[in-house]
């Protein structure tokens, strides 16, 4: 099938029936229908506040629902509230057999180490269409009203009463009244056009002290024998798209420029339930020139490279951005944020051609080797997911936007805990991550690639005041998403579980502002720390994980194990899959012994389908010559037990004794 241009900002979508005896003016209006949005129109209907929900796009849930189903989650322990209430749902969902269609739940879970988390029954890994029964059920329980296609009528100011908004005006003439207002859009278009300060891409190393911001080039050594050029080694020729004839500027100096967006793509495997990517009406080889040089003369794959394939339930995958040429559309983003409807319509549309073309391209290409273009063919869309939208994503990986300047900023030395935070209301604890910016040539003539990094962190507290405006400039707007961070530490704070935590924290402080009849900047913390406690926040450091520290390298028997049972379909050819299992075989290591359980089952699993626990499957491993520590194994089947190094090697180097790794399926 050939697909439609799926635009969302130009949908004509029916609004939800409203109950009866709907308020002319609510307690709270929510602008944008993410999983942040969600949470907070959710939230102030449980406090007892009315409030509307406002989407402009034509579905609810935003990325959450729109394909990343990999949750980028960091640190578990500091994810609460309604976040931890939505990947629990989910994690029930998953506990029935009914929702195990194409593959079972035991073969399920020993193919990511992150997927789930069986101690306190989160589910991490979902399907879109999982994701999106639960965020209805969140909507409709708390009895939200909700538009789609509600979109702000941005070319008008924002009706206000001094520093107070009072009315906001949407394209077709409605117009929503409300005492206070959230805008938890991914790009900031109410604060905007309420006249609140911001910014768009980096801000210089030097005005915060960071290290990570600014212009940032990668080494040319990542580089290294990718020419620019349209034809190799000759300027004169032009150079190929995307690839600016110079650097941005100096390196750590401000600059406009904005990390790379892309889809986050349901794929699947299942012949029945799998729709062949086809060829856009844009398609043009040149824009894959410089992946196709960047493969030649070595092995690849999609999962260790080219693509993601993150297995989700059910056989299907989060597929996402592998490397520095992939489903990144480097070099387009830049223009989006201040873009009008239209314009973003068009660049949607272009982002979706570019993607299809790239898998176009390398199942078809005749220059991309055989062996990767019959790979990559066996791959295509989930029949079963966005069926309103030719089974492609609705929702781009808008990565960053605008930010706000608000009350306090954010920095790299809040998220390297350089600083004191005392009024925090959630936690970021992902890396600091900031995908490619650009492409260019450099004065050499060498392909450079700018703007990316990549560091890990410890959890760090996130201010309140950071969802603020300057009170002069706008005193009943909380922004939870778009809120006031610099470009370094937004790398880590721009996940959907953090998004979430904070757009439940503006929504108590709304509702608890005007119960106190003051505006948000005067509500005590202390009130708001004590009620987003009492809704299961986490507001405190998580101590420190000293025990289980490894205390030695992977032992290489472990190390060819693993990559044996990944070739054996047992665990995901993914970095963070395989890097997990490693770490866990160290000397001294500590690790979920849940996981390590089912990998024993779902290794007996493929002798005897009737395997369904830990006992029986001792037993039939037993019978083909594995030798386990039955004992040890058993004792540790509570959820929140652990597994030592050891004993983790001795499982990986045995199962791979009796799967010799030759049979991958993906």
């Amino acid at each position: 099938m050939r697909f439609l241009p799926v635009l969302p900002v130009a949908l004509l979508l029916p609004v939800l029936s409203l109950p009866a005896g709907e308020p002319v003016v609510y307690d709270l209006v929510v602008y944008g229908g993410n999983a942040a949005g969600v949470a907070a129109a959710v939230q102030a209907s449980r406090l007892g506040a009315s409030v509307v929900l406002l989407e402009p796009g034509p579905a609810l849930g935003g990325l959450t629902t729109g394909g990343l189903g990999a949750t980028d989650v960091g640190d578990k322990r500091v994810v609460g509230g309604l976040a931890r209430e939505f990947y629990q749902r989910v994690h029930d969902h998953y506990q029935k057999p009914s929702a195990w269609l194409r593959e079972t739940r035991a073969d399920y879970l020993p193919r990511h180490p992150l997927n789930v988390t069986e101690a306190t029954r989160q589910h991490w890994f979902f399907e879109p269409r999982v994701a999106t029964a639960v965020i209805d059920a969140l909507v409709r329980e708390a009895a939200v009203p909700v538009h789609l296609g509600a979109r702000l009528d941005r070319s008008r100011r924002v009706e206000r009463s001094g520093a107070r908004l009072t009315s906001i005006t949407l394209v077709d003439g409605r117009v929503f009244r409300g005492r206070s207002f959230i805008d938890a859009t991914y790009e900031g278009d109410l604060l905007a056009a309420a006249g609140v300060s911001y910014t768009i891409g980096r801000e210089a190393n030097s005005l915060h002290g960071e290290s990570l911001n600014g212009i940032r080039f990668l080494a040319p050594e990542q580089t290294a024998g990718i020419d620019p050029y349209v034809r190799a080694g000759d300027p004169s020729s032009g150079l190929l798209p995307r690839v600016a004839p110079r650097a941005p500027g100096r390196e750590g100096d401000a600059d406009p420029g904005v990390q790379a967006y892309n889809f986050r793509l349901c794929l699947t495997d299942v012949p029945e339930n799998r729709v062949p990517i086809e060829r856009p009406r844009s398609y043009d080889p040149l824009q894959y020139e410089l992946i196709l040089r960047s493969i030649s003369g070595r092995p690849v794959a999609p999962g260790p490279q080219l693509f993601t394939l993150t297995p989700m339930p059910n056989r299907k995958t989060d597929t996402n951005n592998r490397g520095i040429f992939s489903t990144d559309y480097v070099g387009r983003s830049t223009g989006w944020a201040e873009a009008s409807d239209e314009e973003r319509g068009k660049l949607w549309l272009e982002h979706q051609e570019y993607t299809q073309g790239l898998f176009w391209f390398l199942a078809h290409d005749p220059r991309v080797p055989e062996p990767v273009r019959r790979e990559v063919g066996r791959w295509g869309l989930a029949k079963d997911e966005f069926t309103a939208f030719g089974h492609w994503p609705f929702q781009l990986y808008v990565r960053e936007a605008r930010r706000m300047r608000g009350e306090y900023v954010i920095t790299e030395l809040d998220a390297r805990r350089r600083t004191t935070v005392p009024d925090p209301v959630a936690f970021a604890s992902y890396a600091l991550d900031s995908h490619a910016v650009g492409y260019f040539a450099d004065s050499e003539g060498r392909l450079r690639v700018e703007g990316a990094f990549l560091e890990n962190i410890r959890a760090f507290p996130l201010s309140y005041r950071a969802l603020l405006p300057r009170r002069a400039e706008a005193e009943n707007l909380l922004v939870p998403v778009c809120l006031s961070a610099t470009h370094a530490a937004y790398g880590s704070v721009r996940m959907e579980p953090v998004f979430i935590m904070l757009g439940q924290a503006a929504a108590t402080a709304a509702v608890l502002a005007q119960r106190a009849g003051r505006p948000p900047h005067e509500l005590p913390y202390a009130q708001l720390r004590e009620r987003l406690l009492a809704d299961g926040a986490v507001l405190t450091s998580p101590r420190s994980e000293s025990a289980g520290a490894p205390r030695g390298p992977v032992p290489p028997a472990a190390a060819a194990a693993v990559d044996s049972l990944q070739r054996s379909g047992f665990l995901a050819a993914a970095d963070a899959s395989l890097s997990a299992w490693r770490n866990a075989a160290r000397p001294g290591a500590e690790s979920e012994a849940a996981r390590s359980v089912a990998l024993i089952i779902a290794a007996a699993r493929r002798f005897d389908r009737t395997v369904d626990g830990l006992p029986a499957a001792l037993r039939v491993l037993a019978a083909r010559g594995v030798r386990l520590d039955a004992a040890y194994w058993e004792a540790r089947q509570r959820p929140d037990s652990t597994a030592d190094g050891d004993a983790v090697a001795v499982v990986l180097v045995e199962l791979a004794g009796i799967f010799p790794g030759k049979t991958g399926s993906g």
